[in-house]
Protein backbone atom coordinates (compact mmCIF):
# COMPACT_ATOMS: atom_id res chain seq x y z
CA UNK A 1 0.00 0.00 0.00
CA UNK A 2 1.15 3.55 -0.73
CA UNK A 3 1.19 4.90 2.82
CA UNK A 4 1.75 8.51 1.78
CA UNK A 5 -1.69 8.69 0.14
CA UNK A 6 -3.50 7.25 3.14
CA UNK A 7 -1.49 9.29 5.66
CA UNK A 8 -2.04 12.48 3.68
CA UNK A 9 -5.80 11.96 3.48
CA UNK A 10 -6.05 11.11 7.18
CA UNK A 11 -3.92 14.10 8.14
CA UNK A 12 -5.95 16.47 5.99
CA UNK A 13 -9.25 15.13 7.29
CA UNK A 14 -7.88 15.37 10.84
CA UNK A 15 -7.00 19.04 10.36
CA UNK A 16 -10.47 19.89 9.02
CA UNK A 17 -12.32 17.92 11.71
CA UNK A 18 -10.14 19.34 14.48
CA UNK A 19 -10.85 22.90 13.38
CA UNK A 20 -14.57 22.12 13.25
CA UNK A 21 -14.61 20.60 16.73
CA UNK A 22 -12.63 23.50 18.19
CA UNK A 23 -15.51 25.86 17.42
CA UNK A 24 -18.61 23.67 17.40
CA UNK A 25 -19.68 20.18 16.35
CA UNK A 26 -19.87 18.18 13.13
CA UNK A 27 -23.65 18.47 12.84
CA UNK A 28 -23.29 22.21 12.27
CA UNK A 29 -21.29 21.50 9.13
CA UNK A 30 -23.68 18.99 7.59
CA UNK A 31 -26.15 20.07 4.94
CA UNK A 32 -27.79 17.70 2.48
CA UNK A 33 -28.49 20.45 -0.06
CA UNK A 34 -24.81 21.39 -0.25
CA UNK A 35 -23.86 17.71 -0.67
CA UNK A 36 -26.33 17.35 -3.54
CA UNK A 37 -24.94 20.42 -5.28
CA UNK A 38 -21.29 19.30 -4.98
CA UNK A 39 -21.49 15.56 -5.61
CA UNK A 40 -24.52 15.57 -7.91
CA UNK A 41 -23.26 18.49 -9.97
CA UNK A 42 -19.69 17.17 -10.22
CA UNK A 43 -20.91 13.71 -11.21
CA UNK A 44 -23.22 15.14 -13.86
CA UNK A 45 -20.50 17.33 -15.35
CA UNK A 46 -18.06 14.40 -15.40
CA UNK A 47 -20.64 12.26 -17.20
CA UNK A 48 -20.89 14.95 -19.86
CA UNK A 49 -17.13 15.24 -20.27
CA UNK A 50 -16.23 11.54 -20.49
CA UNK A 51 -17.77 8.41 -22.01
CA UNK A 52 -19.28 5.99 -19.53
CA UNK A 53 -16.72 3.31 -20.44
CA UNK A 54 -13.86 5.67 -19.56
CA UNK A 55 -15.43 6.45 -16.19
CA UNK A 56 -16.00 2.77 -15.40
CA UNK A 57 -12.38 1.96 -16.26
CA UNK A 58 -10.68 5.09 -15.03
CA UNK A 59 -12.22 5.70 -11.60
CA UNK A 60 -11.57 2.22 -10.06
CA UNK A 61 -8.13 1.90 -11.67
CA UNK A 62 -7.19 5.39 -10.55
CA UNK A 63 -8.33 4.75 -6.98
CA UNK A 64 -6.47 1.44 -6.92
CA UNK A 65 -3.16 2.91 -8.08
CA UNK A 66 -3.49 5.98 -5.87
CA UNK A 67 -3.45 3.70 -2.83
CA UNK A 68 -1.08 0.97 -4.01
CA UNK A 69 2.68 0.99 -4.47
CA UNK A 70 4.57 -1.03 -7.04
CA UNK A 71 6.14 -4.06 -5.40
CA UNK A 72 9.39 -3.76 -7.33
CA UNK A 73 11.56 -0.74 -7.99
CA UNK A 74 13.39 -0.23 -11.27
CA UNK A 75 16.59 -1.50 -9.65
CA UNK A 76 14.76 -4.63 -8.50
CA UNK A 77 13.43 -5.15 -12.02
CA UNK A 78 16.92 -4.91 -13.49
CA UNK A 79 18.20 -7.45 -10.95
CA UNK A 80 15.33 -9.86 -11.58
CA UNK A 81 15.61 -9.69 -15.36
CA UNK A 82 19.37 -10.25 -15.12
CA UNK A 83 18.67 -13.33 -12.97
CA UNK A 84 16.17 -14.56 -15.55
CA UNK A 85 18.82 -14.08 -18.25
CA UNK A 86 21.20 -16.25 -16.20
CA UNK A 87 18.55 -18.98 -15.96
CA UNK A 88 17.80 -18.78 -19.67
CA UNK A 89 21.51 -19.03 -20.51
CA UNK A 90 22.04 -22.13 -18.35
CA UNK A 91 18.74 -23.97 -18.93
CA UNK A 92 17.40 -22.46 -22.13
CA UNK A 93 14.02 -20.73 -22.56
CA UNK A 94 12.17 -23.75 -21.15
CA UNK A 95 13.93 -23.18 -17.85
CA UNK A 96 11.89 -19.98 -17.44
CA UNK A 97 8.69 -21.98 -17.13
CA UNK A 98 9.59 -22.97 -13.57
CA UNK A 99 10.38 -19.42 -12.44
CA UNK A 100 7.80 -17.50 -10.41
CA UNK A 101 7.63 -13.81 -11.34
CA UNK A 102 5.64 -11.47 -9.10
CA UNK A 103 4.91 -8.72 -11.61
CA UNK A 104 2.03 -9.84 -13.89
CA UNK A 105 3.30 -7.85 -16.88
CA UNK A 106 6.82 -9.26 -16.64
CA UNK A 107 5.40 -12.73 -16.00
CA UNK A 108 3.43 -12.51 -19.24
CA UNK A 109 6.55 -11.59 -21.19
CA UNK A 110 8.58 -14.39 -19.59
CA UNK A 111 5.82 -16.86 -20.47
CA UNK A 112 5.94 -15.71 -24.09
CA UNK A 113 9.69 -16.34 -24.17
CA UNK A 114 9.34 -19.76 -22.53
CA UNK A 115 6.64 -20.71 -25.06
CA UNK A 116 8.92 -19.76 -27.94
CA UNK A 117 6.91 -16.90 -29.44
CA UNK A 118 8.45 -14.75 -32.15
CA UNK A 119 10.20 -11.56 -31.00
CA UNK A 120 7.93 -9.33 -33.11
CA UNK A 121 4.83 -10.94 -31.61
CA UNK A 122 6.21 -10.47 -28.08
CA UNK A 123 7.05 -6.83 -28.73
CA UNK A 124 3.68 -6.00 -30.28
CA UNK A 125 1.67 -7.86 -27.64
CA UNK A 126 3.48 -6.28 -24.70
CA UNK A 127 3.45 -2.81 -26.21
CA UNK A 128 -0.29 -3.11 -26.85
CA UNK A 129 -0.82 -4.26 -23.28
CA UNK A 130 1.29 -1.37 -21.97
CA UNK A 131 -0.54 1.26 -24.02
CA UNK A 132 -3.96 -0.04 -22.97
CA UNK A 133 -3.00 0.07 -19.31
CA UNK A 134 -1.48 3.55 -19.58
CA UNK A 135 -4.56 4.81 -21.42
CA UNK A 136 -6.85 3.63 -18.62
CA UNK A 137 -4.56 5.10 -15.97
CA UNK A 138 -4.46 8.40 -17.87
CA UNK A 139 -8.26 8.36 -18.07
CA UNK A 140 -8.39 7.96 -14.29
CA UNK A 141 -6.04 10.91 -13.85
CA UNK A 142 -8.13 13.11 -16.14
CA UNK A 143 -11.41 12.11 -14.48
CA UNK A 144 -10.17 12.92 -10.97
CA UNK A 145 -8.76 16.20 -12.20
CA UNK A 146 -12.06 17.03 -13.88
CA UNK A 147 -13.96 16.35 -10.65
CA UNK A 148 -11.41 18.50 -8.79
CA UNK A 149 -12.04 21.32 -11.26
CA UNK A 150 -15.83 20.94 -11.04
CA UNK A 151 -16.22 20.75 -7.27
CA UNK A 152 -15.21 24.37 -6.43
CA UNK A 153 -17.29 25.64 -9.34
CA UNK A 154 -20.37 23.81 -8.09
CA UNK A 155 -19.52 25.07 -4.61
CA UNK A 156 -19.92 28.56 -6.04
CA UNK A 157 -23.17 27.50 -7.69
CA UNK A 158 -24.44 26.28 -4.32
CA UNK A 159 -23.33 29.55 -2.73
CA UNK A 160 -25.22 31.60 -5.31
CA UNK A 161 -28.34 29.45 -4.94
CA UNK A 162 -28.24 29.84 -1.17
CA UNK A 163 -27.78 33.60 -1.40
CA UNK A 164 -30.62 33.99 -3.89
CA UNK A 165 -32.91 31.98 -1.63
CA UNK A 166 -31.76 33.97 1.39
CA UNK A 167 -32.39 37.35 -0.22
CA UNK A 168 -35.75 36.15 -1.56
CA UNK A 169 -36.86 35.32 2.00
CA UNK A 170 -35.55 38.29 3.92
CA UNK A 171 -39.00 38.78 5.45
CA UNK A 172 -38.82 35.35 7.13
CA UNK A 173 -35.87 35.27 9.56
CA UNK A 174 -36.35 31.53 10.23
CA UNK A 175 -35.26 30.72 6.67
CA UNK A 176 -32.15 32.87 6.61
CA UNK A 177 -30.02 30.40 8.61
CA UNK A 178 -30.63 27.31 6.43
CA UNK A 179 -30.08 29.25 3.21
CA UNK A 180 -26.89 30.81 4.57
CA UNK A 181 -25.69 27.29 5.54
CA UNK A 182 -26.21 26.13 1.96
CA UNK A 183 -24.31 29.15 0.66
CA UNK A 184 -21.29 28.66 2.92
CA UNK A 185 -21.13 24.87 3.20
CA UNK A 186 -21.32 24.34 -0.56
CA UNK A 187 -18.15 26.40 -0.96
CA UNK A 188 -16.50 24.48 1.92
CA UNK A 189 -17.43 21.07 0.51
CA UNK A 190 -16.22 22.01 -2.95
CA UNK A 191 -12.86 23.25 -1.67
CA UNK A 192 -12.29 20.15 0.50
CA UNK A 193 -13.30 17.64 -2.21
CA UNK A 194 -11.09 19.34 -4.80
CA UNK A 195 -7.99 20.16 -2.76
CA UNK A 196 -7.88 17.25 -0.32
CA UNK A 197 -9.14 14.39 -2.48
CA UNK A 198 -9.47 14.75 -6.24
CA UNK A 199 -6.59 17.02 -7.30
CA UNK A 200 -3.98 15.28 -5.08
CA UNK A 201 -5.10 11.89 -6.41
CA UNK A 202 -4.88 13.21 -9.98
CA UNK A 203 -1.32 14.41 -9.35
CA UNK A 204 -0.42 11.08 -7.72
CA UNK A 205 -1.75 9.21 -10.75
CA UNK A 206 0.24 11.50 -13.05
CA UNK A 207 3.45 10.47 -11.29
CA UNK A 208 2.52 6.80 -11.32
CA UNK A 209 1.64 7.04 -15.02
CA UNK A 210 5.21 8.14 -15.78
CA UNK A 211 6.71 5.47 -13.50
CA UNK A 212 4.61 2.68 -15.05
CA UNK A 213 5.53 3.79 -18.55
CA UNK A 214 9.24 3.62 -17.70
CA UNK A 215 8.93 0.33 -15.81
CA UNK A 216 6.91 -1.44 -18.49
CA UNK A 217 9.20 -0.20 -21.26
CA UNK A 218 12.13 -1.52 -19.23
CA UNK A 219 10.41 -4.90 -18.91
CA UNK A 220 9.64 -5.06 -22.63
CA UNK A 221 13.28 -4.42 -23.49
CA UNK A 222 14.37 -6.97 -20.90
CA UNK A 223 12.02 -9.64 -22.19
CA UNK A 224 13.18 -9.09 -25.77
CA UNK A 225 16.79 -9.50 -24.64
CA UNK A 226 15.80 -12.75 -22.94
CA UNK A 227 14.29 -13.83 -26.25
CA UNK A 228 17.57 -12.99 -27.99
CA UNK A 229 19.51 -14.99 -25.34
CA UNK A 230 21.80 -12.09 -24.41
CA UNK A 231 24.22 -12.60 -21.54
CA UNK A 232 23.14 -11.47 -18.04
CA UNK A 233 25.92 -8.85 -17.91
CA UNK A 234 24.82 -7.28 -21.20
CA UNK A 235 21.19 -7.34 -20.06
CA UNK A 236 22.09 -5.59 -16.81
CA UNK A 237 24.25 -2.95 -18.46
CA UNK A 238 21.64 -2.11 -21.09
CA UNK A 239 18.79 -1.89 -18.58
CA UNK A 240 20.78 0.32 -16.20
CA UNK A 241 20.03 3.19 -18.60
CA UNK A 242 16.49 3.25 -17.17
CA UNK A 243 17.74 3.99 -13.65
CA UNK A 244 18.39 7.52 -12.35
CA UNK A 245 21.99 8.61 -12.83
CA UNK A 246 22.84 8.33 -9.14
CA UNK A 247 21.61 4.73 -9.09
CA UNK A 248 23.58 3.93 -12.26
CA UNK A 249 26.78 5.17 -10.59
CA UNK A 250 26.02 3.12 -7.47
CA UNK A 251 25.42 -0.01 -9.58
CA UNK A 252 28.70 0.47 -11.44
CA UNK A 253 30.63 0.99 -8.18
CA UNK A 254 29.16 -2.14 -6.56
CA UNK A 255 29.47 -4.35 -9.65
CA UNK A 256 32.00 -7.19 -9.34
CA UNK A 257 35.25 -6.60 -11.19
Amino acid sequence: MDLTTGIGLLAGAGVVVSLILMGGDLRTFYDIHALIVIFGGSFAATMIRFPLASILHGVPLGMKYAFTMRRMTQRDLVDEIAQLAEIARKQGPLGLEKVEVDDPFLAKGVRYVADGYDANFIREALQRDRETFLTHLDEGQKIYRAIGDCAPAFGMVGTLIGMVQMFANMTDPSKLGPFMAIALLATLYGAVVANLLCLPIADKLGGKLHDEEVNRTLMIDGVLMLREAKSPQIVREMLLAYLPEAHQVAEVETAPA
